[in-house]
């Protein structure tokens, strides 16, 4: 597995992994094309044999002293082999901030579990959401040494 840079040209294979991954809660093509588009977002995909496996979207918030992990998404066919991870330490370094902050579905226990695992913590829930109603988990962790 490689973690490479992703641009505008993942566009369509970014598309398929969203839909895998979240179903209803993929994004839009209008925010694909954002994350993959905006100069500040750090970007990143896991290669395996010339596949996107995996991506990861960081907007660095350095007045915030936080950076926000957009997104993160593995293919399921290769969840839980460190892949998430890797993205999130590669994402947590380049975001250069104090403190990474994320959301995940309260439901997902598996990514959930993952974060917590990687240093995470809950620091608030946020109600109603994603689309369906369902609740969010807002989760931190300190990136600064020591």
């Amino acid at each position: 597995m490689e973690i490479v840079q992703a641009n505008l040209m993942d566009l369509n294979s970014l598309r398929r992994l969203e839909r895998d991954c979240f179903k209803q809660d993929a994004w839009s093509i209008f925010d694909l094309i954002a994350v993959l588009s905006f100069p500040e977002v750090i970007r990143l995909k896991a290669m395996v044999h010339e596949r996107m496996v995996g991506f990861i979207a960081g907007d660095p918030r350095p007045r915030e002293g936080w950076g926000w992990i957009s997104t993160i998404a593995v293919d399921p066919e290769f969840q839980r082999r460190g892949i998430g991870s890797a993205l999130l330490r590669a994402c947590e370094i380049r975001l250069c901030v104090p403190k990474a902050r994320l959301t995940v579905r309260l439901s997902n226990s598996p990514a959930i579990a993952m974060y917590e695992k990687d240093g995470y913590h809950t620091v608030d829930v946020w109600k109603t959401y994603y689309s369906d109603g369902g609740d969010a988990q807002v989760m931190e962790k300190d990136l600064a040494p020591g």
